[in-house]
């Protein structure tokens, strides 16, 4: 293959995919050429994608960094790349970085947007970088205070890396709750409680909704105590949802609230940025037992295919891992 040339997976249109060979841009003054080792595929916002879910009023608001195409294709997205860099300043040759890149097996950046992993962070764990930002960002907007009684809805990535952060709040109660029993594993490996269901309310401080589906976040209603707060980390994409507000929702005086990674919370903005967000969730990524996490992997040839079967609902898979050859 061409120094030229590199091959990506683009989405040519809802519900398929394909790999293509394309041209690198020529490099500029401070770029940096990655050879991927390894990219991750965000299964709630990837899935959502690839099957033409992004209402048309977020295609703007969705756009990742180095997206190319537009929304509903065809068009390359993603951004959860792990690689080493081949081309660039002569000190940076051989660095391992993420970069929130596209599923592609070599690309070229400006250096600043590839950011070199911590001591301790190995390249297979790394992926889950972008999905640490956002449950940073859950956990900023959440705001959990010691002793808090945390009840978490949805055992997938978001909802198990936002509940291991709680977990380390002193005193306070964190429970994880999924209907599917084979979350049980990674809830336990990070040392999360885990239940099925709660027969009765559980009168919870703080409730955070992270399953991705609508009567979950009704669920989530249920169990806030009273004046208490519903974190909703779902996207429905142009899915509608249905809410029981004329139950408990205003004698309760709840507050439900988003959260949404493409924003710093106002209360951090005078001393946070992207980047030092992003520093921050690598860092948190030393953490060994976060590799209970990632429960598949397939080769880069193979990702038209696997994005289909995650698409119809791939099984009980967390984070899914691509590896480049």
């Amino acid at each position: 293959m061409s120094a030229e040339t590199a091959r990506a997976f683009w989405i040519t249109q809802p519900g398929a995919g394909r790999i293509r060979e394309e041209t690198l841009p020529p490099a500029r003054n401070g770029d940096v050429l990655v050879r991927s080792l390894y990219s991750g595929i965000s299964r709630g916002t990837e899935t959502l994608v690839f099957t033409g879910r992004v209402p048309k009023t977020q295609y703007e608001a969705m756009r990742a960094p180095f997206q190319a195409g537009d929304f509903p294709g065809p068009v390359k997205y993603g951004y959860m790349n792990v690689g080493r860099i081949e081309e660039g300043p002569a000190e940076r040759i051989g660095e391992t970085v993420f970069c929130l890149h596209p599923h592609q097996d070599r690309y070229r950046v400006p250096g600043s947007a590839a950011v070199p992993l911590p001591a301790g962070v190995p390249p297979e764990r790394a992926v889950l970088a972008a999905n640490m930002e956002t449950a940073i960002n859950a956990f900023w907007d959440a705001g959990p205070l010691a002793g808090d009684r945390i009840v978490i809805l949805g055992a997938g990535v978001l909802g198990l890396l936002t509940a291991w952060l709680c977990r380390q709040i002193p005193g306070a109660q964190v429970t994880l709750i999924d209907i599917n029993p084979a979350r049980r594993a990674a809830s336990t490996a990070l040392g999360i409680e885990f239940a099925r269901e709660f027969a009765e309310p559980a009168d919870a401080d703080l409730v955070i909704h992270a399953s991705g589906q609508p009567e979950g976040l009704a669920e989530a209603l249920r169990h806030a105590g009273l004046e208490a707060t519903v974190l909703e980390l779902s996207w429905y994409g142009d899915r509608p949802v249905t809410l029981p507000l004329g139950e408990g929702f205003h004698s309760r005086r709840l507050v439900l609230k988003s959260s949404q990674v493409g924003r710093i919370p106002a209360h951090r903005q005078a001393r946070w940025d992207y980047r030092r967000r992003l520093g921050l969730a690598l860092d948190l990524l030393r953490a060994s037992e976060l590799d209970h996490l990632i429960t598949g992997e397939s080769v880069f040839e193979t990702l038209p295919a696997v994005m289909t079967e995650l698409a119809r609902g791939g099984g009980d898979t967390l984070c899914h891992r691509i590896r480049y050859p």
